[in-house]
């Protein structure tokens, strides 16, 4: 037994024994502590000797399991070698099968062998006539199709030789009755033109043109009528007689009885050039309705609502600027050159009246040069007067004394251009070319067409249709047109940039009063997000119209003058003449 097991037992012994005669044993009974540990040796002597005992059965016993162990090990040794002989000559008899059936197999594969070449042997044969005897049938149908593709040929040749002459006789057929279609219907045609002609020339014939103008033709603007009317005349055919003008008609009482004179001598259309004709052309239109009367600049015919009596204006601020952007690009070219006047550069513009006409006019002009030179600043000079050579001229040389870099004008003498060719100040002209007089200043000038307006209005009357109320020319209808550009006064490229700026208002990709651009229109510092013009013009000028939407303001689209009376930044007014 292991010793460490041995003398826990012993311990255990000894003190339980202990534990005995401490606790268990009778209080009342004392016990000596020498006659306790006799006691105790005692037991544990006799513990020990049980033990020993214990010991000895223990180790007999192990002794005999040892034995019965290696007794029953020698058992299934024999055992083992037993079945491991066995296993041996199974195997061995298995080898010996498997060797008789390897033999088997190779003695089947190769009998099958032989049996599959002789097969292909057979098969070889049997394809080898089957080959011969389907190349023959081949070669007889080849020949027979080539028979049939031969005959069909031959056919078909018959048959497009058919066809062909039948096609030729129907072409023939259709082409003598197409030839005899087309002369009648040009037969038709020719004579529906030739009463139409007859028509538009009798009724152009019928047309009698006079016209009422405030000057002649010493004032640019009434020249721009005149010539716009003998261009219309021109090109319509007009006679001379059909045509009648009256020249340096007053906005007065004078425009009246010069209307009753022109329809005593057979006009059936009057028009008059100035702003204020416009109530004695009403006064005429309601006491003859079978007259039609014109109206330039005016601004009642959408209200008076007379079916005679109409109003025609253009889109010229888009003409004044594109005059602007070239005033602009000079104005570059003078800062560049470090010959500014001032610190920045400086307009000036001579105005007439303190009207929309004339406020839609200069502040289009600015908002042109804006565009391609931004500290650019203006100062407006109005003179009372649509032509006064005197003040304009005086109006002209006020502004180049107050350091303007340019001049531009809404007047129509020569005043303002003289006065720059004096100065040696580039001028932006107005209603013409002033280049002639003032070769070294001026630039362009804008302008509008009225040749299209009257076509328009004499072919409307001569064909019995009705002439718009308000009419309003453009860039595309040839209405708003710029004179050359004088090369030798105009900044270099100017051409170019006014072609593509040009395109830019026909598509509508750019807008003069353009109002969403930040910093480009604004007032009192403020950008302008509405507006109200006066379009129905009563006499307490009531503002009755918003006109700015989509972030533009709509000139000219409500009716065709003017509208657009704003005070913008920028320009500065040195006074007013209503």
């Amino acid at each position: 037994m292991n010793k460490k097991i041995l003398a826990a037992i012993v311990a255990l012994v000894v003190l339980a024994v202990a534990a005995y005669f401490l606790f268990i044993k009778p209080a009342d009974k004392p016990v000596e502590p020498a006659t306790v540990v006799e006691e105790v040796k005692e037991a544990a002597e006799n513990a020990a000797e049980t033990v020993a005992d214990k010991a000895e059965e223990v180790k007999e016993a192990a002794s005999d399991a040892v034995e019965a162990a290696a007794d029953k090990v020698e058992e299934v040794a024999d055992a083992a070698a037993e079945k491991v002989e066995e296993v041996k000559e199974a195997a061995s008899d298995a080898v010996d099968a498997a060797a008789e059936k390897v033999e088997e197999v190779k003695e089947a594969a190769s009998d099958a062998v032989d049996a599959a070449a002789e097969k292909v042997e057979e098969v070889k044969e049997n394809v080898e006539e089957a080959v011969t005897d389907a190349a023959d049938a081949a070669a007889g149908k080849v020949e027979e199709v080539k028979e049939a593709a031969a005959d069909a040929v031959e056919a078909a040749a018959d048959k497009a030789e058919e066809v062909k002459e039948t096609v030729e006789e129907a072409v023939t057929e259709a082409a003598d009755t197409a030839a005899e279609k087309v002369e009648e219907v040009a037969a038709e045609a020719a004579e529906a033109v030739a009463d139409a002609a007859a028509e538009v020339k009798t009724g152009i014939e019928n047309v009698k043109l006079g016209a009422i103008l405030l000057h002649d033709e010493n004032s640019t603007y009434d020249l721009n009528f005149i010539n716009g009317i003998n261009d219309a005349a021109k090109l319509l055919g007009l006679a001379e007689e059909q045509v009648i003008i009256k020249r340096n008609i007053p906005e007065g009482q004078e425009c009246f009885e010069a209307a009753e004179q022109l329809v005593d001598e057979g006009c059936t259309i009057i028009f008059a050039d100035s702003f204020g004709h416009e109530s004695f052309m009403i006064e005429a239109a309601k006491k003859y309705p079978n007259v039609e009367f014109c109206h330039a600049t005016g601004t009642m015919a959408h209200t008076e609502k007379l079916d005679n009596f109409h109003n025609a204006f253009a889109e010229i601020y888009e003409g004044r600027y594109l005059a602007g952007v070239a005033a602009g690009l000079k104005l570059n070219e003078i800062k560049e050159a470090g010959n500014l006047k001032g610190e920045k550069p400086l307009m000036g513009y001579v105005g007439a009246y303190t009207y929309a006409e004339v406020i839609s006019g200069y502040t289009s002009f600015y908002l042109g040069a804006k565009s391609v030179c931004p500290d650019v600043t203006m100062k407006v000079q109005f003179t009372g007067s649509w032509y006064d050579e005197t003040e304009e001229k005086n109006a002209a040389e006020a502004l180049i004394a107050a350091g303007c870099d340019l001049i531009s004008q809404h007047a129509d003498s020569m005043g303002a251009p003289t006065a720059c060719e004096d100065a040696g100040i580039p001028n932006v002209s107005y209603n013409g070319s002033t280049v002639e007089n003032c070769p070294k200043t001026f630039i362009v000038a804008s302008r509008i067409d009225w040749a299209p307006y009257f076509q328009y209005i004499v072919n409307q009357k001569a064909a019995g249709e009705k002439i718009a109320t308000d009419w309003t020319g453009t860039i595309e209808t040839g209405s708003v047109v710029l004179t050359e550009v004088n090369d030798q006064a105009a900044a270099a490229g100017t051409k170019d940039e006014l072609e593509k700026v040009k395109a830019e208002l026909i598509a509508g990709t750019r807008k003069v009063f353009d109002t969403a651009t930040e910093n480009f229109i604004t007032v009192d510092g403020a950008a302008v997000t509405t507006y109200m013009a006066d379009v129905d013009t009563d006499p307490a000028f009531t503002k009755d119209t918003e006109a700015v939407i989509d972030g533009y303001f709509h000139e000219s689209e409500y009716r065709s003058a003017p509208y657009f009376d704003m005070s913008i930044d920028g320009i500065e007014l040195l006074n007013s003449k209503f």
